[in-house]
């Protein structure tokens, strides 16, 4: 009898606390690319502070540390945001830009590193899917788990060429929102951190995708250790929830 009762009081309390939890006015997906990998750590710590689920999208990058984001060295930053429920895409290996389509269904790319860094090759369609599941592979052994099935180019440039490949090969391209653009890459003199965040805060609305980097070599006031606590916080004042891609309706 007594353990039907302390039952009941225990569901009708979770109840009264439920009912007191605000509900969310719209949920926003934070999205990380890898970068020099300088706020690695930053990001780890806030999104695990306010229970935030974010996507990660991973090539092999030069990091501050002297070695390359996807290296073995890494493994254990991965495995940690995998136990913590984010999702993962690829960035393409070498950090591939896309340059042009051509007319046989080929497509010129200019890779940032690896064996060709700089140089302007083409590629048939085959050939970038390969890419994209070099991400996968190396993911898989640092991890033990593969992609989700999305990916990003560098800087966000697709083409009809580039979609039709990774279709072939079962990626989704996720671009971002023009209000989920962080400016991260942008000059500090020219777009100073206040207003990048202000900008965020003002225009990201309910389904938005937020893409900042984990950290950038070129920008002299970095915009991560400056705004990406505000910018959480700010959101979550605003009425908002976080979630992944998976949970994208795009996307599942």
């Amino acid at each position: 009898m007594l353990r039907a009762v302390a039952a009941l009081l225990l569901a009708a309390t979770s109840v009264a606390y439920a009912g007191d939890a605000p509900a969310c006015k719209g949920t926003i997906y934070l999205t990380f690319d890898t970068g020099s990998q300088s706020q690695a750590d930053l990001i780890a710590d806030t999104l695990r502070r306010h229970h935030v689920k974010a996507t990660f999208f991973l090539a092999n990058e030069k990091t501050v540390r002297g070695d390359w984001s996807l290296d073995p060295s890494w493994a254990d930053y991965w495995k940690a945001r995998v136990a913590e429920g984010h999702a993962f895409g690829t960035h393409t290996f070498d950090h591939v830009y896309f340059q042009r389509d051509l007319a046989d269904g080929r497509i010129v790319v200019k890779p940032q590193f690896g064996a060709h860094p700089g140089q302007k090759l083409t590629w048939t369609q085959q050939q970038y899917c390969a890419e994209l599941r070099r991400v996968d592979t190396r993911f898989e052994q640092l991890t033990g788990r593969h992609l989700d099935p999305i990916f990003r180019t560098p800087g966000g440039h697709s083409s009809p060429n580039i979609l039709a490949a990774a279709h072939s090969c079962g990626y989704r391209h996720a671009g971002w929102a023009p209000a989920g653009f962080s400016g991260d890459e942008t000059s500090s003199d020219t777009f100073p951190n206040a207003v990048l965040l202000k900008r965020a805060l003002d225009g990201l609305k309910d389904g938005d995708i937020f893409m900042a980097h984990m950290g950038i070599w070129s920008r002299k006031d970095p915009w991560m250790p400056a705004n990406l606590e505000p910018l959480i916080s700010g959101l979550e004042r605003k009425g908002f929830c976080f979630a992944t891609l998976k949970e994208h309706p795009d996307y599942r």
